[in-house]
């Protein structure tokens, strides 16, 4: 007999399938130290908080699911290329943000050991509601402009008058050169190439 008969007649005595569908994707653990996962050679992004964990990746025939445990982090569209980055924008947004919001810390904390005044300053910025990136930004510059010393006097002088803003203490700095008679500080300007390439000096053999 034919395979077709064949099957005709042992269908009966076959089990019938199940109701819920057999979870065929593919299933990989990977532990992550950066907001990707790799899978088949290409970079998925998961949300910044979920880095440094061993997360599950379910991949299907169009998607790349990853999660953590039962919680679905991302479900991002599969690539068949090599060494591409398939991101989401919202990761990539967020985990933007948190940096930002990290540089502006060390900001402040620089701002505060170098010149005490300066966080009242950022106090009173923030009620009449500036900008504290922006403000601490103009400080830093101020204070590698003019030094701690000169810092603090100016924002002690802009706080006595009540005008907590970068270019009252930028004034007062300018004003407390010209009475001292001195030249006003030129900023360093580096390059690129200078700033991420020649900081560290490495000592070479005088020999050759």
């Amino acid at each position: 007999m034919t395979v077709r008969e064949a099957f005709l007649q042992e269908r009966p005595y076959l089990l019938a399938l199940p109701d819920n569908p057999f979870p065929s994707d593919e299933v990989v653990v990977k532990a992550g130290n950066t907001p990707y996962v790799r899978f088949d050679v290409n970079d998925y992004t998961i949300p910044h908080t979920h880095v440094q964990r061993s997360l599950t990746v379910r991949a299907s025939a169009a998607t790349v699911g990853v999660f953590d445990g039962v919680l679905r982090l991302s479900s991002l569209p599969r690539s068949y290329d090599k060494g591409q980055q398939i991101e989401e924008p919202a990761h990539i947004a967020e985990l933007v943000a948190v940096k930002h919001a990290a540089r502006r810390h060390r900001g402040m904390y620089r701002l505060a050991h170098a010149a005490p005044a300066s966080s009242e300053l950022l106090v009173q910025a923030g009620k009449r509601n500036g900008n504290l990136g922006t403000v601490t930004m103009a400080l830093l510059r101020l204070l590698d402009r003019f030094g701690a010393t000169e810092l603090q006097a100016a924002i002690l002088e802009a706080l006595s008058r009540d005008a907590p803003h970068p270019n009252t203490v930028r004034l007062a700095l300018e004003r407390r050169c010209e009475e001292q008679q001195r030249p006003p500080p030129v900023a360093t300007m580096l390059s690129a190439h200078a700033q991420t390439r020649d900081v560290t000096v490495r000592p070479h053999r005088l020999d050759s």
